[in-house]
C-alpha cells in the first residue's frame, strides 16, 4: 500500500511539471526529465523494476508525442485543401512568391492566381459583382496567398478549426490602403465565409446585391476586421504587424515569440521598440539597394 502511494505521488509530480514544461512548449527538455524521472522511480522500487519501467516509458513515450504534435503544429501548415503537411520550397511559383522559399501551397495552385483578372480561386469567384479593378484584386491576392502559402499562417490557426485562422494582426496601413484600392468596387457579400449562397458543386452566388466597397464598409478597420470574418484584426502596433510583404520576414521573429502578445506588458513595448530599430534598418538597407540598382 505505501509503495502504491509512493508511485501515485510520483506520478502526480510527473504530471504536473509535464504540464509546466508543456506550456513553455519545450518537448525536448520534457522527454529528458521523464527519462530521468524513469530512472529514479525504479532506484526507489527496485523490486518492481521491470514493470515500472516498462509502464513509466509507455508514459513518457505518449506524453511526448502528445506535447510534440501540439508544440510543433505552429511550424507546420494548416490543414485546408490545398496545404501541404509541412512547409517546404517552391521555386516555381507562379503568384504568392513572396513564400517561395518556405511555402505550405504547391506551386501549381498559384496559376489561378497569376492569371488577371482572377476568375476564381478553387470554386469561389470573385467576380460575381464584376471584375474587381487591378489594385483591388492585388491586395486580394495577397490576402489568399498568405492563407494558402504563408508558413506562419498556422501561429493563428482558429481553435476547432484546423483549415481556418484567428485574429492575425494587419497593420492599420496595409488596411487602410487595401480599402482605398478597393472602395469603388463592388461586393455583395459582408463576409466572404459565410454570406454567399453556396450551390451543389460548391459554387458562390450572392445572396444580396451588389454594392461599393465604401458602402459594404465603413473604413479600413472594418474591412480587414469584417471581410474574412475572425481571420484577421488589425494591429494596435505599428510594427509588429503584417503587410504581406518583405518587410513581415522581419517582424515575424517578434510575432513568434511568446512575450510579444499586444495585451501583455512592459515586454510588449521592448519588442515594439526592437521591432522599430530592425525595421528602420531594413528600409535603410532596401533603400541602399535601391540606389546601387539605378
Amino acid at each position: 500500500m505505501c509503495v502504491f502511494i509512493c508511485m501515485c505521488a510520483s506520478l502526480l509530480s510527473i504530471f504536473y511539471l509535464v504540464m509546466y514544461v508543456a506550456f513553455l512548449k519545450q518537448p525536448f527538455l520534457l522527454m529528458l526529465w521523464l527519462l530521468l524521472q524513469i530512472r529514479d522511480i525504479n532506484k526507489d522500487f527496485s523490486p518492481y523494476r521491470k514493470k515500472n519501467q516498462t509502464t513509466m516509458l509507455r508514459f513518457a513515450v505518449t506524453l511526448f508525442a502528445v506535447i510534440t504534435s501540439s508544440t510543433c503544429q505552429k511550424y507546420g501548415c494548416l490543414e485546408g485543401d490545398t496545404h501541404k503537411l509541412k512547409p517546404s520550397p517552391e521555386p516555381n511559383m507562379h503568384e504568392c512568391t513572396l513564400y517561395s522559399k518556405s511555402s505550405c501551397c504547391y506551386a501549381d495552385f498559384t496559376e489561378q492566381l497569376a492569371r488577371s483578372p482572377v476568375i476564381k480561386v478553387k470554386n469561389s469567384y470573385w467576380n460575381r459583382c464584376g471584375q474587381l479593378s487591378k489594385s483591388c484584386e492585388d491586395f486580394t491576392k495577397k490576402i489568399e496567398c498568405f492563407y494558402r502559402c504563408s508558413p506562419h499562417a498556422a501561429r493563428w490557426i482558429r481553435p476547432n478549426y484546423t483549415a481556418g485562422i484567428r485574429s492575425v494582426p494587419l497593420c492599420q496601413s496595409f488596411c487602410d490602403d487595401w480599402y482605398e484600392a478597393c472602395k469603388d468596387d463592388s461586393i455583395c457579400a459582408h463576409n466572404w465565409l459565410t454570406d454567399w449562397e453556396w450551390d451543389e458543386s460548391g459554387k458562390n452566388h450572392c445572396k444580396n446585391k451588389c454594392i461599393p466597397y465604401s458602402e459594404m464598409y465603413t473604413n479600413g478597420t472594418d474591412m480587414c476586421q469584417n471581410m474574412w470574418g475572425e481571420s484577421f484584426k488589425v494591429s494596435k502596433s505599428s510594427c509588429l504587424c503584417l503587410q504581406m510583404n518583405k518587410k513581415d520576414m522581419m517582424t515575424i521573429k517578434y510575432l513568434l515569440s511568446e512575450s510579444s502578445e499586444e495585451s501583455s506588458s512592459s515586454s510588449s513595448s521592448s519588442e515594439e521598440h526592437a521591432c522599430q530599430k530592425k525595421l528602420l534598418k531594413f528600409e535603410k538597407l532596401k533603400g541602399k539597394e535601391g540606389e546601387q540598382t539605378r
